[in-house]
């Protein structure tokens, strides 16, 4: 085949001649007429391919690339995986590149000119929407990407008091009461709880299921049982010490994610306390490292792929001019029993 025609538009009449048959067989060709030689055809198509020829009645756009940014704090944890795994899953079935962000220190996102310029950098990257994971203090960034008019949801917001922020989350609160009212059930009475931090909506609203359970099964909330810190190992490790060395310990806790309940399970095996004889222990999320903990961990399940998933779906449609129905979405929790609770001793 004769090589490529001098740079420009490509035309018909290109084609025709790198392919070797008049304008004429080629139109017949592109059109899937049957009256040519299958070989002929495919001459014509290969030429086509080629020349990356496009009719002209057709005006040539560059492709739309869509790309989205995930922008998470930087601190690796099974949540941000599991919410993760269902962003990227719906980015590729969307066709969006996935581009995976480190916030700014938090110095520098509180600055309106270095929260601009953070937004403008997502756009010249073909951002067109930004889906914010465990991101503390957020309020400068949202202000800057809703001036600049990039869409931006929260997946279980941190430090945001603003009701206008799109956010996808789960029933914390059901969730919180499901795993106290578990405990309940088995005739615990002393129920710790262990938190995120207070700032964190998802925390709050899953202590408040936890106190809401309590008081509908008339046991006081004794606040000498009740904890708060970050979703760390650490924080469990360091508030359970506390607890099982006062007076009269707890007899279960109810934990504000698997990170903590680990940290209290660790703690049990330090103080040479037994889980579940002498106490049991919930998380929250039900993360893959929950089955594999020694005991099995009861957790409350987050559908944490499905809130990926969602995210990108609103963000896509937002970035599309759909505004979504409700600004706060919250998806089904449900308590997994494995064997980390029991009836108390």
């Amino acid at each position: 085949m004769p090589g490529r025609p001098p740079s420009g538009r490509v035309t018909l009449t290109d084609v025709a001649a790198v392919a070797g048959v008049t304008k004429g067989t080629v139109s017949k060709a592109l059109n899937g007429r049957s009256d040519i030689a299958e070989d002929t055809r495919r001459r014509i198509l290969e030429a086509v391919a080629e020349l990356g020829y496009r009719p002209s009645t057709q005006p040539w756009t560059p492709p739309r690339t869509r790309a989205l940014a995930a922008v998470v704090d930087g601190e690796e944890s099974p949540y941000v995986s599991g919410v993760l795994r269902g962003v990227l899953a719906a980015a590729t079935a969307s066709r969006a590149d996935l581009l995976l962000r480190v916030a700014p220190d938090r110095e520098s996102r509180r600055s309106r000119t270095l929260a601009r310029a953070w937004v403008e950098q997502q756009l010249a990257s073909g951002v067109v929407g930004v889906i914010g994971l465990t991101l503390g203090e957020p309020a400068t960034m949202l202000a800057a990407a809703e001036a600049a008019g990039l869409p931006f949801v929260m997946v279980d917001p941190v430090d945001v008091n603003t009701p206008e922020v799109v956010s996808i989350g789960s029933t914390n609160w059901a969730g919180g009461r499901t795993a106290a009212e578990h405990l309940l059930e088995l005739g615990h009475r002393r129920i710790a709880w262990i938190g995120g931090p207070s700032a964190s909506a998802a925390s709050q609203e899953r202590f408040h299921g936890y106190s809401a359970a309590l008081d509908s099964a008339g046991v006081g909330l004794d606040r000498d049982l009740v904890r708060e810190g970050w979703f760390s190992v650490d924080t469990g490790l360091r508030h359970a010490r506390e607890l099982l060395r006062l007076p009269s310990p707890p007899t279960a806790v109810v934990c504000g994610d698997d990170e903590i309940a680990v940290g209290v399970l660790a703690a049990a095996r330090e103080h040479g306390v037994p889980v579940p004889g002498r106490l049991s222990v919930v998380g929250f999320d039900d993360t893959p490292q929950a089955m594999w903990t020694s005991p099995a961990l009861t957790s409350v399940h987050q559908p944490l792929a499905g809130m990926g998933r969602m995210a990108v779906e609103t963000v896509l449609a937002m970035a599309d001019g759909v505004q979504p129905a409700s600004r706060q979405v919250q998806l089904v929790t449900m308590l997994t029993v494995r064997d980390s609770t029991a009836p108390p001793a």
